[in-house]
């Protein structure tokens, strides 16, 4: 959607009023500094003179107190400064404040509303069809045009492994929502070449594709068949609230090679804008993704989410490759609140050619190589090649939960510039690369368990449980996804030391003792990002005792009744 900023800066005392004619597109020109917005982050640029650190703060147009955001990072390349603001509502304007040692500029922006209007709506065919629905008339950023099912009906797309893709979307501005897509011989939902502003929400989607498998031994097809497959330069594409799942063909593990094979969301080269939220992206091992959500090109200063995108509140399972993968330029990328099951590389970032990505309270759980090799991965995979790397990424408040989780919090490439706070790094393995190189990273306030931190990791304020037993149970017991760090943990008190039972008397060699949990209160305040804590500090991981749980996946944050799409009541 198209909205409006209203820019006035200062700069050394000098007044400057700026027009206000900024569009979401990404790929117009902007102003300086600008914003540019999705539903609950914003990304800040300003184009000015390094000048030391670039303070914000920001609140609501309408009124409220000021609120501190993480500083702004400068790229000498671009002669910038950018970052983001995240945790802001839908539809709503505020104002930010930009401050370095010389100069100050403020700018008012807008969050993108997720209430789309719709103008045009086109009721497919009740029941079952083996036609590809082709969409070709676009809608208006007032006025989207919807495809939907019939009211009190569903429709059902069972190509039968004869036409290519259940929805070819060839217009902008268009809603999908509700449908429920069969046996597409490539992929499900087909979004065309610099197709922009299109939403594809509540669909179904599963057994599409072709074999996939291992290149090595030939098999040349199949590789990123998608669920939802995104061509080239597509941007401001909201992916929300889907299920897609059991594709018809596989990928190979890391037994026979790289694995190939079929995607769940696939973005190739976008011009970013992008929000893909709520979704569940599930499999089996037999027909796990090689991706969950994944694209092109790695190495590059684009990429898949390339700039000004969300990855949040996403259920990610049986990838044998990366759970996430966003490679690329990373401009003010975010990733959070995801809980990613079965992969071996978490959320893959090689390259970060520009940056800001921001990583945070994501759970990981068990990672592996192969159907035969229970060996994890990383938590973050990280890397450059040539001029495609620099970027800054943060990894804030992560939880790794163990048993069979990943081998190393971070993959062993290079990594410079990654700021790492209040994580559950609970991994048997390594922390961070051994590879200098300038600027060296900043890890610190991290619970970590494993056997070395690497060359690049100080850790100077980090939580190590010296006393505690491999396996301790440090979280509460939920049959749900909560992972809240439990308020004490059993502890090995080394040494001999009298005990009582009753009127025995004994000594005992190394009791076993309950101790405060270090998880809790033992964070950093990183602004923006934990301000709201319940305790003395933050908590380490991504749940916060004592505040709403995290929720994961299209049922998120819906009461029993609300959301159901068609072909789940029909």
């Amino acid at each position: 959607m198209k909205m409006k900023i209203v820019l006035l800066a200062v700069v050394l005392g000098e007044v400057i009023f700026l027009p206000y004619n900024y569009g979401q597109a990404l790929t117009g020109k902007m102003l300086n500094p600008s914003a540019v917005t999705t539903f609950e982050c914003a990304g800040l640029y300003w184009k000015v003179q390094e000048a030391g650190p670039c303070s914000i703060r920001y609140k609501e147009a309408s009124g409220g107190m000021w609120r501190n955001g993480l500083d702004l990072v400068y790229d000498y390349r671009d002669e910038e400064y950018r970052g983001s603001i995240i945790g802001l509502s839908p539809g709503n304007a505020y104002v930010a404040e930009l401050a370095t040692r010389n100069s100050r500029t403020i700018v008012n922006f807008t969050t993108r509303n997720d209430k789309f209007p719709v103008g045009k709506t086109t009721v497919l065919q009740a029941g079952e069809t083996d036609k590809t629905t082709v969409i070709s008339e676009s809608g208006t950023p007032e006025a989207y045009h919807l495809v939907t099912a019939p009211a009190g009906s569903k429709t059902v797309l069972n190509l039968k492994n004869v036409n290519r893709t259940g929805v070819e979307i060839d217009a902008d501005y268009v809603i999908v929502r509700g449908v429920e897509i069969r046996n597409a011989a490539v992929h499900g939902i087909l979004i065309r070449k610099n197709r922009h502003d299109v939403v594809i929400e509540q669909c179904y989607i599963t057994f599409w594709g072709r074999i996939g498998g291992p290149r090595t031994y030939g098999n040349l097809e199949g590789g990123s068949d998608s669920g939802i497959y995104a061509e080239s330069g597509t941007e401001n594409l909201t992916i929300q609230r889907n299920l897609i799942e059991d594709p018809r063909g596989a990928s190979n593990d890391w037994e026979t090679g790289h694995p190939d094979g079929p995607q769940g969301i696939s973005v190739i080269e976008s011009k970013g804008g992008n929000v893909i939220r709520y979704n569940d992206i599930v499999s089996t091992e037999d027909h796990g993704f090689n991706d969950g959500i994944g694209g092109s090109n790695n190495f590059s200063f684009t990429g898949n989410m390339n700039r000004d995108s969300d990855i949040y509140g996403n259920i990610i399972r049986n990838a044998w490759d990366d759970a996430i993968e966003s490679e690329g330029g990373n401009t003010n990328v975010r990733i959070w609140g995801n809980y990613i099951h079965f992969f071996y590389n978490g959320i893959a970032t090689a390259s970060t050619s520009k940056g800001p990505i921001y990583i945070f309270r994501n759970v990981s759980r068990e990672s592996r190589s192969g159907h035969r090799n229970s060996t994890g991965g990383a938590l973050v995979k990280t890397g450059e090649r040539n001029e495609f790397g620099g970027g800054r990424r943060y990894v804030f408040h992560n939880t790794i939960l163990q048993p069979g989780g990943v081998f190393n919090v971070f993959s062993s490439h290079v990594n410079p510039d990654c700021i790492a706070r209040n994580n559950i790094f609970d991994v048997p393995g390594r922390l961070a690369t051994d590879i200098e190189k300038e600027p060296e990273g900043d890890y610190d306030y991290d619970y970590f368990s494993g056997i070395t931190k690497g060359g690049t990791a100080k850790e100077e304020h980090g939580i190590k449980f010296t006393t505690t037993p491999a396996g301790t149970r440090l979280y509460s017991s939920s049959y749900n996804l909560e992972f809240y760090p439990r308020s004490s943990i059993n502890s090995i008190k080394w040494g001999k030391y009298s005990y009582e039972f009753g009127d025995r008397k004994l000594e005992i060699t190394d009791p076993v003792v309950w101790i405060n949990n270090p998880l809790i209160d033992s964070g950093t305040i990183l602004p923006g990002f934990n301000e709201d804590f319940m305790g003395k500090a933050p908590d380490l991981g991504a749940f916060e005792v004592g505040s709403p749980p995290l929720q994961f996946g299209r049922r998120a944050y819906l009461s029993f009744n609300d959301g159901r799409a068609p072909w789940e009541t029909y």
